[in-house]
Formats: structure tokens, C-alpha cells, sequence
């Protein structure tokens, strides 16, 4: 069991003892898709690597977001607040974010390193900064800053 899982197991428990509800469900639904992710990859009982498991971790946080979104638009306040409290609870797992500032330094090695002149380029520029901030930027604003910069 990875550093991650083994972290999620014991927040879980510590979530029911203490009674938090939004939280436990939070935490449920992570290791319900580490546990679909491993499935996926070939049984129950397959180990994730860690990049797996931030990618798994990722994508249940955007589907926080895109919940956030939906009931902004549809006036669901009550909603609202209860997933923002799972968005804190699944960003916990995560690296830190690296700053824009940060973030544009890679950008720029990058584009040296390729030689980017244009947008013809985006491809391959995106595809080495994911390499390397390895999930550690919004991927929209990682496209921004690569648009930006090649235009």
C-alpha cells in the first residue's frame, strides 16, 4: 500500500471517530476511485504508482470543481458549501501548487530547450511541462501561460 492510500486509510478513521461526515464522504470516494483505478489497471489488489494516484486524486478534484460550477450556475448554495469542504479535504493529497511565477521559469527552459518559436509547438511544449511540473499546475493554466508565451 503506497504512502497515499496508507494516509487516506488512517484520515478515514479518524474522520468516523471524530464524526465528520462531509469529510469521511470525501475520503470514501478517493479510495472508491483508487480502488476502481486499480481495477482498472488489472485487479483489486494492483498498486498504483504515486503519479497514478495524483492523477486519480486530480480528477476527483475537477469533478469537485466542475460540481462548484454547475451549482453557482443553478443557485444551489447549500451544495456549494459542502463540496468546497471536499475540495479541501482532496487538495490535502496533493503537492503543493507551484506559483505562476515559479511555473513561468520552467515555461521559459522549456521553450529555450525546444527552440518554440509558435503555436505549431504548443504540443510538444505542453506535453514536457506536464513532464515536468508533474501536476503541480492547473492544466488550464499551464495552456494559458504556453499560449502566451508562443503567440
Amino acid at each position: 500500500m503506497s504512502q497515499i492510500s496508507e494516509q487516506i486509510m488512517a484520515e478515514m478513521k479518524e474522520a468516523m471517530k471524530a464524526k465528520q461526515t462531509v469529510v469521511l464522504n470525501a475520503l470514501r470516494a478517493l479510495k472508491s476511485a483508487m480502488t476502481n483505478a486499480a481495477i482498472e489497471k488489472g485487479n483489486l489488489h494492483a498498486v498504483l504508482t504515486e503519479s497514478e494516484e495524483l492523477a486519480v486524486i486530480r480528477k476527483q478534484l475537477k469533478q469537485r470543481e466542475d460540481s462548484v460550477d454547475q451549482f453557482k450556475k443553478a443557485g444551489r448554495e447549500d451544495l456549494i458549501s459542502k463540496e468546497e469542504e471536499e475540495i479541501a479535504v482532496i487538495k490535502r493529497f496533493l503537492p503543493a501548487e507551484l506559483s505562476e511565477e515559479e511555473t513561468i521559469a520552467i515555461l521559459d527552459a522549456v521553450v529555450a530547450e525546444i527552440g518554440a518559436t509558435s503555436k505549431k509547438e504548443m504540443g510538444q511544449v505542453m506535453k514536457l511541462m506536464q513532464e515536468r511540473t508533474a501536476g503541480r499546475v492547473n492544466g488550464k493554466l499551464l495552456a494559458q501561460l504556453v499560449a502566451k508565451k508562443l503567440s
